[in-house]
């Protein structure tokens, strides 16, 4: 299986989810179901039903998040030489050429990845288009809307 590039805060919040999953939420399930098998008739016991779908959700996400680990390729991007490039975890500083405005993105994971929080996944077409780049270089990325074009105004390893 190919290795899977994360970056060390992306494999530190999965290691405390798994954490999480094993010791806080598997034994309240267990606990739950065991509460209500001794209910009585398991056939029409709603309560019993929805416990054992939500262990069923929770040991999936168990195993998901152990191959993610398993298969993780954890980069520090502190660790690496600066430089102008943009390669994976670094932060990047964009322009649109016909606006002046910039954007912030830090290129991560694809579990990692909140567009809210202004993280893009290293597979998504946007970030495909900058890796390799160096500051000052222009790039055009294709979005439904169109072909835009930026310009690369910064990369920050932190």
């Amino acid at each position: 299986m190919n290795k899977v590039p994360m970056t060390i805060n992306g494999s530190n919040l999965l290691k405390d989810e798994l954490k999480n999953l094993k010791s806080i939420e598997r034994p309240k399930i267990t606990q739950a179901i065991k509460e209500a098998r001794e209910k009585g008739d398991l056939k029409e016991n709603a309560e019993y039903h929805a416990a054992r779908e939500q262990q069923s959700f929770i040991e999936g996400r168990i195993k998901d998040i152990e191959a993610k680990l398993s298969n993780a390729q954890v980069i520090d991007i502190k660790s690496i030489p600066q430089s102008s490039k943009v390669i994976f975890g670094s932060t990047v500083i964009i322009k649109k050429t016909d606006v002046n405005k910039n954007i912030t993105y830090t290129l991560v994971g694809e579990d990692e990845a909140d567009i809210k929080k202004n993280k893009i996944s290293i597979t998504s077409p946007m970030a495909r288009s900058l890796v390799g780049k160096d500051e000052g270089d222009c790039v055009e990325i294709k979005t439904p809307d169109g072909t835009t074009e930026y310009e690369i105004v910064e990369v920050k390893y932190v």
